[in-house]
């Protein structure tokens, strides 16, 4: 078998059904299969997949083992040359498997490759492609040195801002949403360390292949959709593990001292606060809607609603706030992904139609949980 793609799932049944289709679409014409591991969800996210997707490869664990162990176990089951570990919140497009296991991006010391990521506006996620997070490269990104020298290679190496978005090239690190390597490699450096719960784990397997070796590698040429945040609720526990997280990094990999396990735990506590408080729920009014579709998908709303069947007819007056929803039976998520892409707009937000459970999805910006509006049959 050629690929296995490792769906870790918690709480978000709607998101991974999106997720899974665009999954399937994906891997048509590659000798591939979907493993999904469910870490104990509330909700009804198995028997969905039961249901609507019975050839998945289904791990129901019985409690929440958190990021690495659950998608160890994942890998376990796996029987893939090549395994790919993706988020539930995201969608891939139709040919992002195919570019990725093109021969030209394999080579000798190849590690893992990552992809360009967006969030649910079609705005770039600078987390696809990082540097090392040492102790120099963790303060300019707490005291945000790399937005005010973005040039300068002293403070531009947490986000490896020595490549553009558009730009492939070699990274140190690269982000959990969208894992890319050998099922050998992975193996070889005994994937996910399961001492840490999450948050610092992709850190800690980019890391562990270099060591190896190995160089990993940001490849622009595909787009997945990040929507970010959906199993996760940022309280207090959210705080607490990803401290522990940056601590178990830096105690890993780094010689201690007194001096920076103090403002680590400083640091940490600064940066771990502003995203707690980057989560505070923004709330965006909607002028109009505009439906991407050739069936006859409709929407019930007072707003005015235009319905277009073709991408080319759509012309942005920036006057008004606009919701685009796509009808993903009518338009492929390759041409969804790229519309978003360079329609990203401060005026516009995108909704993904799905026709299997009759509800529209997505995200208004990276740090919201997302919206899901069930429609009436």
């Amino acid at each position: 078998m050629q690929l296995s793609v490792i769906i870790l799932n918690y709480n978000v049944r709607y998101f991974l059904e999106q997720c899974v289709l665009s999954v399937q679409k994906a891997l048509e014409g590659i000798d591939g299969e979907i493993i999904v591991i469910d870490n104990n969800s509330s909700d009804d996210s198995c028997t969905m997949i039961k249901k609507f997707f019975p050839k998945v490869k289904l791990i129901e664990n019985s409690s929440n083992l958190g990021f690495p162990k659950g998608n160890n176990s994942g890998v376990t089951q796996a029987k893939g040359e090549y395994i790919c570990i993706l988020n539930p919140d995201t969608v891939v497009a139709e040919d992002t498997f195919t570019k990725m296991l093109n021969t030209k991006n394999w080579q000798l010391n190849t590690g893992i490759i990552g992809c360009k990521l967006i969030d649910g506006t079609g705005n770039f996620l600078p987390e696809s492609k990082r540097g090392i997070p040492t102790p120099w490269v963790a303060i300019t990104k707490i005291f945000a040195l790399y937005k005010l020298f973005p040039k300068v290679s002293l403070f531009n190496k947490y986000y490896a801002q020595h490549l553009t978005q558009n730009q492939s090239g070699k990274v140190d690190i690269l982000v959990g949403a969208f894992m890319f390597m050998k099922r050998e490699l992975y193996n070889e450096i005994g994937g996910f360390d399961e001492n840490c719960f999450m948050y610092s784990d992709d850190i800690d397997l980019s890391y562990m292949a270099l060591k190896k070796g190995k160089y990993n590698f940001y490849f622009h040429e595909t787009t997945v959709i990040h929507y970010k945040g959906e199993s996760t609720i940022r309280d207090g526990t959210y705080l607490k593990r990803f401290q522990e997280a940056m601590q178990f990094f830096y105690k890993k990999h780094f010689d201690k001292s007194i001096f920076f396990d103090v403002f680590m735990k400083i640091g940490a506590l600064i940066f771990s606060l502003f995203k707690k408080n980057q989560t505070k729920e923004v709330k965006r009014k909607i002028d109009e809607y505009v439906i991407f579709s050739n069936d006859s998908l409709q929407l019930n709303s007072s707003k005015k609603v235009t319905i277009l069947n073709d991408f080319s007819q759509f012309k942005n007056d920036l006057k008004s706030n606009i919701e685009i929803i796509f009808d993903t039976k009518s338009f492929s998520y390759k041409e969804i992904i790229h519309f978003m892409n360079y329609n990203n707009s401060k005026n516009l937000t995108f909704k993904n139609y799905i026709s299997t459970s009759n509800y529209i999805i997505g995200s208004n910006n990276s740090i919201d949980r997302g919206e899901i509006i069930q429609l009436k049959n």
